[in-house]
């Protein structure tokens, strides 16, 4: 059991109870910290009750919770730990990107639940006004902010995207009281971006932040959005924080659509037309 403890957490994860379900997801994003945790502790950080945590433990196959952290450890002790998942050296391909899609998803969960929706609300009330959207972001974080770009520039929003300090800097100084700046990071500690932050904040703009809660980016910004996910960003590039940054973009792009109304579906109808020329058509395409 302890050797695939792991695989069957998530294996089992459509089996436990809704509370069950809540411990399990926590035991995957923080593996190393359940370990030293008391049974309370475990319950508070899942919002659930210690017998709920107890009833985990028995439905996974263990006496109790001490019989089950004594598994765990001794797991993280002989398994390979990448990004926010464990694998086994062994592990075949099959196993190793279901671990992975699977930590994908946890995660996703995981952020959606913690999500501010009153804070969403008023980021995306922000950007609707804006007379001008920049999106901020270096490396891994510099993507998710094209990616951004590329979705806002179809809201009929002046908008860019700047993944190097200088241009940031520049920028930021340029900005009034009716633009808006979306820092993104996934360690929320880039003195670069802190410093663009200011330099947009000191200019007037709002800034809403895509960042760990309690990281001194979250401190900046007028706006921060949290999303706390767990990677060793100094080791391993980050995977499911980006995905996650890239799911609350979408979630800013949506919101912003439909606060634009009725007239922004006929110009992204417009768009739409315009990029066919490109495409090849279906009965164009000779499959023999």
């Amino acid at each position: 059991m302890s050797h695939a403890i792991f695989d069957d957490l998530r294996s089992r994860m459509e089996n436990f109870r809704r509370s069950e379900q809540k411990v399990a997801r926590y035991v995957l994003r923080h593996p190393e910290e359940v370990i030293h945790m008391r049974i309370v502790d475990l319950a508070s950080e899942s919002s659930v009750s210690e017998p709920t945590v107890v009833r985990f433990c028995r439905a996974m196959g263990f006496a109790g919770f001490q019989d089950f952290k004594l598994q765990l450890a001794q797991r993280l002790a002989t398994g390979t730990q990448f990004a926010q998942f464990s694998m086994n050296d062994s592990d075949s391909v099959a196993e190793f990107s279901h671990s992975l899609f699977d930590s994908t998803i946890g995660t996703l969960l995981s952020v959606r639940d913690r999500l501010d929706a009153e804070a969403v609300a008023r980021a995306i009330h922000s950007l609707a006004s804006a007379s001008r959207v920049e999106f901020y972001g270096y490396g891994a974080s510099g993507a998710v902010a094209h990616d951004a770009q590329h979705k806002f520039f179809r809201l009929q929003i002046s908008t860019a995207a700047y993944t190097d300090p200088h241009m940031q800097n520049m920028s930021a100084v340029t900005l009034g009281p009716r633009d808006v700046v979306v820092a993104i990071s996934q360690t929320g500690r880039t003195k670069a971006l802190i410093a663009s932050v200011r330099l947009a904040r000191d200019a007037g703009a709002t800034v809403i932040g895509l960042c760990p809660s309690g990281s001194p980016l979250a401190d900046e910004v007028t706006l921060p959005l949290h999303i706390d996910v767990h990677e060793d960003t100094e080791i391993y590039t980050p995977m499911s924080s980006r995905i996650a940054h890239l799911v609350i973009v979408d979630t800013l792009a949506v919101g912003v659509a439909k606060a634009r109304g009725p007239k922004l579906k006929e110009q992204l109808e417009a768009v739409k037309k315009s990029l066919a020329t490109l495409r090849i058509d279906d009965h164009d395409f000779d499959t023999h």
